[in-house]
């Protein structure tokens, strides 16, 4: 049974009960109405009734109780065929009410049907007053307004890994066809060209270890624990601190405990790859300032480094997969995955990421993560074991 017909059913049912109490209540008032009208016509003052008055009002009585029940007899009868007549009335009227109701309904779906991955771009776009289903409208609406942004950025995601997937292979396709036509290659130069292969499908080998990773990152958290920022911090800072020496950049801190919940691996990727990008798109000279803590009751991590002057324009679009200020920014091997790597952990965290331009060039990024009061106040009064983290920080490029 579909709810058109459940609804005729329900509408019926109710009109039936209605009207059955409405009947019943009309025929006990009815029947409850004062039979002694003749008596009332009798009992006027003055002088006594004749003698003859007992046997009239007796008769009269009679017939008044015979005509009372033949009186109820038939609202009886009449009453049930009009309830009767009223209940086929009521269902026709059900149905077709039924089926105005659900009308904009049945619209919804057929155009939910025919919306693919071709013309997902369509839109319900109800109109009318503001009840239920102008409500479910929008938010039907709102839902394919989601699915859309996420469909465009899938599809942009593919054809840029397929993009920088395809520059490598190119490149080895190369680099190969062209030894192989120089008769002259002596083994040094085989062996460069060797080198230079191995070089590339490292490179290729990060990228998708990174890509793996962002698919990874972007699904509900699978583990919950208590972390401690300041740690993870710490570690993430000494790992990277030679490699901020080799490329001449000065590595700070300013480290305050700061706990929160999630999945540790995780957040030690986000503070990896947020350092790891401060050293790579940095000047020679410039500087890196890592600082954790706690701000209105809530975890901070705070990565800010010098650098080139970056557009406040641009800053939003550093956190989509492969995207660079141009082509040719940062150390060899950054494909421009890290940043949407930490928005992709952060969104899995409920945090959210505040970025802009520095000062003097660079990036200033703060990540504010979800606070825990019960973790807060257990940590305060030092009954929070530090997290289990891993003491390996491989960057995602």
């Amino acid at each position: 049974m579909n709810i058109r017909a459940r609804l005729t059913l329900l509408y019926s049912v109710l009109f039936v009960l209605s009207g059955a109490a409405l009947l019943t209540i009309t025929y006990l008032l009815v029947s409850q109405t004062k039979r002694n009208l003749v008596l009332r016509s009798f009992s006027g003052q003055g002088d006594p009734p004749p003698p003859a008055l007992p046997d009239l009002v007796d008769r009269a009585r009679s017939e008044a109780e015979r005509q009372h029940q033949a009186t109820l007899h038939a609202l009886l009868i009449y009453s049930g065929v009009a309830l009767a007549i009223m209940t086929v009335l009521a269902l026709l009227l059900g149905w077709l009410m039924a089926g105005r109701i659900l009308s904009p309904l049945r619209t919804m779906i057929a155009t939910i049907q025919r919306i693919s991955a071709r013309n997902v771009h369509d839109r319900l776009a109800a109109t009318g007053p503001r009840d239920e289903l102008k409500d479910l409208s929008d938010t039907v609406d709102g839902l394919l307004q989601r699915l859309e942004t996420a469909l465009d950025a899938h599809q942009r995601f593919v054809a840029n890994a397929a993009h920088e997937l395809r520059t490598p292979i190119t490149l080895e396709h190369a680099l190969i066809e062209e030894t192989l036509t120089d008769r002259t290659a002596t083994l040094p130069q085989y062996r460069a060209l060797v080198e230079r292969l191995l070089e590339l499908r490292r490179q290729q080998a990060a990228m998708l270890e990174s890509l793996l990773t962002l698919a990874g990152s972007e699904r509900e958290l699978a583990r919950h624990e208590h972390v401690d920022l300041s740690e993870i911090a710490d570690r993430t800072v000494a790992a990277y601190r030679v490699g901020a020496l080799h490329a001449g950049v000065r590595l700070g801190t300013r480290i305050d405990s700061a706990w929160t919940s999630g999945d540790p691996a995780l957040v030690e990727r986000l503070v990896a790859n947020l350092v790891d990008n401060a050293i790579a798109y940095n000047v020679p000279g410039g500087s890196i300032e890592v600082t954790t803590g706690v701000r209105a009751g809530q975890p901070v991590l705070t990565v800010a480094n010098t650098g080139r002057p970056i557009p406040p324009d641009r800053v939003a679009d550093l956190f989509e997969p492969f995207q660079r200020l141009d082509r040719t920014a940062g150390r060899a091997g950054h494909h421009g995955l890290g940043l949407s790597i930490v928005r992709a952990i952060a969104t899995a965290h409920d945090a959210t990421i505040d970025a802009h331009p520095g000062p003097s060039g660079g990036l200033r990024i703060e990540v504010t993560f979800s606070s825990d009061r019960e973790l807060v106040a257990a940590a305060n009064t030092g009954n929070v074991d530090s997290a289990s983290v891993s003491s390996s920080f491989p960057s995602a490029r």
